[in-house]
């Protein structure tokens, strides 16, 4: 079902004789497609993340099309405003319109993958540190984590008393690449890591992922 106009486009389309209708739509249309950058980024990891390499191939253009200008003839309070619309119906400003929301889209994918290759950046980056001794703390990223006794302690504070006597800086190494290996499998944002505990319990170490909303008990 198309969304009915905002107040701010409502009060345009009943302007009749002051707004210029083919501008209105023309709005509406790319409003629209800011407002589904969740629809279109969706569809694009559904695809498998390939952008559509030539201009008339798109996501999401004609069915954002599709949904404003049903919700311009839903506007019909007034017959000025269904005689205005039909002056739409010309090719080849549709046409124009539809190529810059094809702009649009490619410009909203490029600044994912962009923002995509950061997160492959920064977690290359985080493996790089922690495949070198001594092991980074994940917490802070930026102090040496000591491991003694079972017991991982970090100067910005970090402090995780024994779960295992066994524990060396080794073991903790190999438990946080595999964590982070499992997660990058299907999220290519980079996780982050947060010491949680309840008032009478262990310290315990977590990994989290806003982005797919996910979390796992690392230590």
């Amino acid at each position: 079902m198309a969304e009915a106009p905002g107040p701010g486009r409502l009060s345009l389309y009943k302007a009749v004789g002051s707004a210029p209708w083919k501008e209105v739509f023309r709005q509406g249309c790319l409003e629209r497609m800011r407002n589904s950058r969740d629809r279109l980024l969706n569809r694009y990891r559904q695809a498998g993340g390939n952008m559509p390499r030539r201009s008339q191939n798109t996501l999401l253009v004609q069915e954002v099309m599709e949904e404003e200008w049903s919700a311009l003839q839903s506007v019909d309070s007034c017959p000025e405003v269904l005689t205005q619309l039909e002056e739409l119906l010309d090719v080849a400003e549709l046409e124009e319109i539809q190529q810059e929301m094809a702009d649009q889209e490619r410009c909203i994918l490029r600044e994912y993958e962009k923002s995509l290759q950061f997160d492959e950046k920064c977690l290359s980056v985080m493996l790089a540190e922690w495949e070198a001794n001594p092991l980074i703390c994940p917490v802070c990223t930026k102090s040496n984590v000591s491991v003694s006794g079972g017991v991982v302690a970090c100067p910005c504070g970090l402090y995780l008393p024994s779960h295992s006597p066994e524990l060396t800086v080794q073991k903790l190494r190999a438990c946080l690449e595999d964590s982070v290996s499992e997660h990058s499998a299907h999220c290519p944002h980079t996780p982050a890591f947060s010491v949680a505990a309840g008032p009478e319990e262990t310290p315990s170490l977590l990994m989290s992922c806003v982005a797919c909303d996910t979390w796992a008990v690392i230590l």
